[in-house]
């Protein structure tokens, strides 16, 4: 029995070392696959992985190129700056008593900070982290002196961008913030990443993969306390790599920022308004002012929710750009448009007189001029700005001819100045007409678009190249506000010539009798901008406008005041200088500032005067004025 027990008991255990066999053998099969795939399959994945446990990596920001004007000032440059940053697994409770003592941090600073270390991921833990930007230099002075007793901090120079002119042209130069997740989308293959800024407006965002630069890198070897390693501690591993930064490029503007200071003195009083000039040889921008404005260091700095609903709030729309991306009606400005049509299409003669009543009847209605202006041919009406003249002129032009020399000096279509959002502006045709108001036109839309009233919109910028194209004999320019590209060292990368959009076909004897009505409406004693010019200075040429606006309903508890400023017309001046000779093109918007004569031209003429200077020519003498050909 006993023998029958103990054969049994071995057959039975020949069976289990079988399966315990197999079951060994299958483990150590697994154990031999997961090592070969991790030995050898994913060998530089987990290398790399191992590597980053022992490397430390901090970014070098690259400088960004720095925008100086046609005269290179500077207009944004790089101030420096220090930032903090810590390696989480490295800041124990005493690291972090001893950061928050040595940079003097408050108590609600410290638990911020705290915080900060808190949320890190357990996989992020052993790389840097930004924890403090912009620190002060007493604070950058303690942590570099007390740099070996903390070795998961780091202190690393970033230049913060810096704007010398504050708010003098916020709107064309534009400003920086820090990228945020939906940038990343389009940016992360670009190279950018978190703590990256990038160009929000202006000259900045337009001109941004020139500006940027490319971030360089700082590599070391640390111990499990974060310490470096030098060779000796480390003699198989690659030694401490650095690659340096690439700065960003330089850009030299067409703005010439001491102009842009004279345009500002001259708008001192008016809340708001813009103004534009431009080189008329050349399309080059010289001026671009809108007011109100923002202080560019404000808003690259990190702006406030409390300052942000002020601009937000404010009447006067400082976060709009008026010279590109808003529009208006132009009202008289566009008459040289309905005379230049008039002419070029032979509809009528520059002797071609018309009696002015002080209204003009069409049915039942009458569309009233300014004043009684008795006889008057084209000269007198555009000196005068008689819109009775410009009325019976536009029955028989007619809409679309308006429409079409309007689009062939600019207006109606965007310029391509290449900066922030850019209306279209708006010339309305017959058809447009048509379809607004079911198939029925009237003429009344024809005499309204003549003296730059009804539906017609422009901007700043479409203005002054309308009138950069008039005194040049008809050459339309493309404006432009970068004239090159330049290296950190000055030399240069790429040069822009000026753009010709289109040579518009149009007789120069024409634009010269429009440029003498011009003349007069400055320097004729019953001009519309007679009482703004300055005796013996630099002569003016250029025309007032006064552009009505709607009249809304005065609100429930507003003050009568602030209605009667906002029903108030816009006042225009646009013009050149000098008169027989042009240089530079002029054009002046006051918001709610009434009469252009009055309030416009003054701010236009002082403007030219100071950048041209004050040569004294004979008041009396009109210039001989000589229109390039086409």
């Amino acid at each position: 029995m006993t023998m029958l027990s103990v054969r049994r008991e071995v057959g039975e255990f020949k069976k289990r070392y079988k399966w315990m066999a197999l079951f060994v053998l299958f483990s150590m099969g697994a154990l031999l696959l997961r090592l070969f795939q991790l030995q050898i399959v994913e060998h530089a994945r987990w290398a790399a992985e191992a590597e980053k446990n022992i490397t430390k990596v901090v970014r070098l920001p690259a400088t960004r190129g720095v925008i100086r004007d046609s005269h290179g000032h500077v207009i944004a440059e790089n101030r420096p700056s220090y930032n903090v940053f810590v390696t989480p697994a490295f800041m124990g409770e005493n690291e972090v008593k001893q950061v928050a003592q040595l940079m003097q941090l408050t108590e609600a600073q410290r638990q911020s900070f705290q915080r900060l270390l808190d949320s890190v991921p357990a996989r992020r833990r052993s790389h840097l982290v930004q924890a403090f930007t912009d620190i002060r230099r007493e604070q950058y002075a303690a942590l570099e002196t007390h740099k070996r007793e903390l070795p998961g901090t780091d202190v690393v120079a970033v230049p913060v961008r810096s704007y010398p002119y504050k708010t003098l042209g916020a709107h064309t130069i534009g400003f920086l913030n820090e990228v945020n997740a939906d940038d990343l989308k389009t940016l992360g293959a670009m190279g950018y990443g978190p703590g990256h800024f990038v160009g929000r407006a202006g000259v900045e965002r337009a001109w941004e993969s020139y500006l940027h630069g490319k971030d360089g890198e700082q590599r070391s070897i640390v111990d499990v306390r974060g310490q470096e390693l030098d060779d000796e501690g480390h003699r198989t591993r690659n030694k401490s790599s650095r690659r340096e930064p690439v700065p960003g490029l330089d850009l030299r503007l067409t703005l010439d920022m001491d102009m842009m200071r004279s345009v500002e003195r001259a708008f001192r009083g008016h809340p708001s308004g813009a103004a534009v000039v431009v080189d008329v040889h050349t399309g080059r921008v010289r001026a671009l002012f809108s007011k109100p404005g923002y202080d560019l260091n404000e808003m690259s700095g990190g702006l406030s929710t409390d300052r942000a609903t002020e601009l937000g709030d404010n009447p006067f729309r400082p976060l709009i750009d008026k010279t590109t991306y808003e529009s208006y009606f132009p009202g008289s400005t566009f008459k040289p448009i309905s005379a230049i049509a008039a002419l070029q299409d032979k509809i009528l003669t520059t002797a071609q007189h018309y009696d002015c009543p002080g209204y003009y009847e069409l049915g039942k209605r009458r569309f009233r001029c300014s004043h009684v202006h008795g006889d008057v041919d084209m000269r007198k009406a555009i000196t005068q700005s008689c819109n009775v003249y410009f009325y019976q002129l536009a029955e028989q032009v007619g809409i679309d001819r308006l429409q079409h020399f309007a689009h062939e000096f600019g207006l109606g279509q965007k310029t391509g100045i290449g900066i922030n959002t850019e209306a279209s502006g708006f010339v309305p045709t017959r058809k447009w007409y048509e379809r607004r108001h079911h198939n029925r036109y009237h003429l009344g839309f024809t005499l309204n678009t003549a003296i730059g009233q009804g539906d017609t919109r422009v901007t700043l910028i479409q203005l002054a190249m309308m009138y950069t194209a008039i005194a040049n004999g008809g050459t339309l320019y493309v404006p432009q506000l970068v004239e090159r590209v330049e290296r950190p060292d000055a030399s240069v990368v790429e040069e822009f010539d000026p753009r010709v959009r289109r040579r518009i076909e149009v007789d120069p004897t024409f634009l010269t009798y429009v440029i003498d009505g011009l003349f007069g409406v400055v320097n004729d004693p019953k001009g519309t901008a007679y009482e703004a010019r300055i005796e013996g200075g630099v002569p003016v040429a250029g025309k007032t406008g006064t552009a009505e606006v709607s009249k809304k309903k005065l609100e429930p508890n507003e003050d009568p005041r602030r209605a009667w400023y906002y029903r108030r017309s816009h006042a225009w001046f646009a013009g050149f200088a000098p008169a027989d000779k042009p240089e530079l093109a002029v054009v002046v918007l006051v918001e709610h500032g009434g009469q252009g004569g009055k309030y416009a031209a003054p701010i236009a003429i002082q403007i030219l005067q100071e950048a041209l200077g004050s040569p004294t020519p004979d008041p009396s003498h009109r210039p001989v004025l000589v229109a390039k050909k086409p």
